[in-house]
């Protein structure tokens, strides 16, 4: 039999240092795993790009141009889905243009008189004729948004067909299912 050797460590001293670095490398790959899960998910949930950039949609700038883009790309989009004719996208994409121009400029009325809500509500006394002449002003626009809006849905149902209108309810039901499951999944 042979005696151990004093100057090499134990079999338990050597087993130490590895416990440690494994142990270590697992708590790494855990709190690594945790912030990239972190990270995508505030990715997905709030917009594309790092957290502590994005921005809520209210604080974005407004521009009239890029939302006329916009809602043309979304008829040219449906169009598509709902196999409209050429003549129909040109005709609904007039109706939602000129929806459009019709309302950015009541939006902009409304956001212009947030203001005058704040001063109302924050003044020393309270004037209650002045906060019923805002809140009829804010239904006037809000009731003109509304015509507007209906008008524009009723050109675009006329230009469809039965069978159309039929595909782009069942299109705007499936879009609202994937809504729900997106934000609150």
């Amino acid at each position: 039999m042979t005696a151990p050797n004093p100057n090499l460590p134990s079999t338990a001293e050597q087993q130490t240092p590895r416990r440690w670095r494994r142990a270590f490398f697992v708590t790494a790959v855990a709190v690594a795993a945790g912030l990239t899960g972190a990270f995508a998910s505030s990715a997905f949930s709030q917009g594309f790009g790092a957290p502590w950039h994005a921005r809520p949609f209210w604080n974005q700038t407004f521009d009239p141009a890029a939302i006329e883009d916009r809602a043309d790309r979304m008829v040219r989009h449906l169009s598509i889905e709902i196999d409209a004719t050429t003549e129909q996208q040109d005709r609904l994409r007039a109706i939602v243009r000129s929806a459009v121009r019709d309302l950015v400029p009541l939006r902009e009325k409304a956001m212009q008189s947030r203001q005058r809500g704040r001063d109302l509500l924050t003044q020393t006394a309270v004037d209650r004729a002045a906060i019923e002449s805002f809140r009829s002003d804010q239904m006037g626009l809000a009731d003109q948004a509304s015509r507007r809006i209906s008008q524009a849905l009723a050109d675009a149902a006329s230009v469809l067909s039965p069978e159309q209108r039929r595909k782009l309810a069942e299109r705007i039901e499936a879009m609202r299912g994937y809504k729900r499951g997106w934000h609150r999944g």
